[in-house]
């Protein structure tokens, strides 16, 4: 008898061993091609994964005869726990800091007011088209939830195109709305599952945003101050002395525990993540070894990588998960309804936030220069419309159970998620390219200069800063000084004084470059 059970596990072992070893060989696989493609690329990372993944799939369909075309089955709790922290981590640390906060602004409008106006476009459309097409089933609470699931944009091809030295505003704005989206997504995500649809009103609406703006605030202060107290003991301590690899464990430890305690809080991990990622690039990096910071860099876009490769692989192979088509009740013409009215409500969202917001903000950044050109505007449309990896995960936690449903409307809904990415990506990715080449054919080189910020005649390093060494009056007249810069420059005043107050007081506690020595 224990011979039979030695033997039972041995055969259990290796069920889930071989799974995993095939879809390592195919991560492999993608890495090879992405290389050879790396030359002359129409394609990116992700398309290739994608079209490896559904080649896999055909061929794993046909070995089971035609019952399943996958390897593993996909969990969302997986990718939140494990897949989504590096990829997040990793945006907040190699992001250029200067520019994200210079545009900081307007990267949150983006990110935050422009979501929530697709959000409601996307479910109120969602919720008049449906029944027309002949799909009903879905509840109050899916609608919402659609609203964020295709509200979340991945904006990798139009980044590999974009050259941050050529147009740094442009790639600021790209990169750090596509972060803060994904981030404003999953806060609203969770904020919608809390929800009784019972009293949906204007109370429940303002609810809605109270949560929203604690999620925020509270899940960012944790992620600063994870990067913070990391960037303190390893100036305090200086680890690099003994061990370089204790510097680096640290470093990736620290990261991943702020994005578990935030998730036990019931927060938001991926905001925490993302500001923790930040300030330990800005502060903890630079108390490091020269070898350690090499390492951390490669080590963070390495697991980033094999992340978001593992999910666009994953998503190529589900294109062909017979058991969810044959499950959705839905007529084809029916099914191409929904598919179609969900990608022009994608369009509209994009549309009725981006350009309204960019001639707002062109207003409020009069001083700046380059403005957000319309050309620079349709690129920052067009990046926005692929969606990847966070609305594969929510539209999964949502309308399954560990990647398996057995209801046909949430079937129905996987399935138009699938159709909706591999479109996004695959038609909107390859002709990213020619668009981007076409709004923008000539090298921006003066924009080289554009790290410098305009000085102002009244600048003064100390003039948002009190000091108790001298009298009142000259303290009031600095104070009303800062508060006529504010009303009249107010995103380049307030970098202004975050940037005197971090020289001043936050690099000599925490450590940094000097102000002299920072990148853009």
């Amino acid at each position: 008898m224990e011979i039979s059970e030695f033997a039972k596990n041995i055969t259990q072992e290796h069920t889930q061993v071989v799974p995993i070893s095939l879809f390592v060989a195919i991560l492999c696989l993608c890495l090879i091609v992405g290389h050879l493609l790396e030359e002359n690329r129409w394609v990116n990372e992700s398309i290739t994964a994608i079209l490896i993944g559904c080649v896999s799939g055909i061929i794993i369909l046909s070995i089971t005869k035609w019952k399943s075309s996958h390897i593993l089955r996909f969990d969302e709790e997986l990718f939140f726990i494990y897949l989504l922290p590096p990829i997040i981590f990793n945006a907040g640390f190699q992001v250029k800091k200067k520019q994200f906060f210079h545009n900081f602004l307007t990267i949150m409008m983006f990110g935050v007011i422009g979501v929530f106006i697709s959000v409601s476009i996307i479910t109120v459309g969602s919720w008049w088209l449906f029944p027309k097409l002949g799909f009903m089933g879905l509840s109050i609470q899916d609608y919402l939830a659609l609203g964020t699931i295709f509200s979340s944009t991945d904006t990798v091809c139009t980044l590999q195109i974009l050259n941050q030295d050529e147009t740094p505003l442009l790639y600021s704005l790209v990169f750090g709305e596509g972060v803060v989206n994904d981030a404003t997504s999953v806060v609203l995500f969770n904020a919608v599952q809390k929800i009784d649809v019972r009293e949906l009103n204007g109370k429940a609406a303002l609810r809605i945003f109270r949560d929203f703006l604690y999620l925020f605030s509270t899940s960012t202060i944790l992620g600063v101050t994870a990067g913070l107290l990391t960037a303190l003991v390893l100036k305090t301590l200086y680890f690099g002395k003994h061990s370089s690899v204790r510097e680096i464990a640290l470093m990736v430890l620290m990261a991943y525990l702020s994005y578990i305690l935030a998730e036990l809080l019931e927060l938001s991990g991926i905001l925490t993540v993302f500001f923790c990622g930040i300030f330990m690039s800005h502060y903890a990096w630079h108390n490091m070894t020269d070898s350690s910071r090499i390492t951390t860099r490669h080590t963070f876009a390495m697991m980033s990588f094999i992340a978001e490769t593992f999910i666009f692989l994953y998503v190529g192979m589900d294109a062909f998960d017979i058991e969810k088509w044959r499950m959705s009740k839905l007529s084809f013409v029916t099914s191409l309804g929904v598919y179609s009215a969900l990608i022009l409500m994608i369009l509209l969202g994009r549309a009725a936030f981006v350009f309204p917001l960019s001639l707002l903000s062109n207003y409020m950044n009069s001083h700046r220069s380059p403005s957000i050109s319309f050309n620079h505007q349709v690129v920052i449309w067009w990046a926005g419309l692929m969606r990847g990896a966070v609305s594969i995960a929510l539209a999964f936690k949502q309308f399954t159970y560990s990647g398996v449903t057995s209801d046909p409307d949430s079937a129905t809904m996987i399935t138009a998620t699938i159709i909706i990415v591999l479109f996004t990506t695959l038609v909107f990715g390859f002709l990213t390219r020619p668009l981007v080449k076409y709004l923008l054919p000539h090298p921006q080189h003066a924009t080289n200069n554009s790290c410098r910020e305009p000085k102002s005649p009244n600048e003064d390093m100390n003039l948002p800063l009190l000091s108790f060494d001298e009298s009142t009056t000259t303290n009031l007249l600095r104070a009303k000084d800062s508060l006529s810069m504010l009303l009249d420059r107010p995103v380049y005043t307030i970098h202004s004084f975050w940037r005197r107050f971090d020289d001043t007081y936050m690099r000599p506690v925490f450590g940094g470059p000097d102000s002299n020595q920072s990148q853009c």
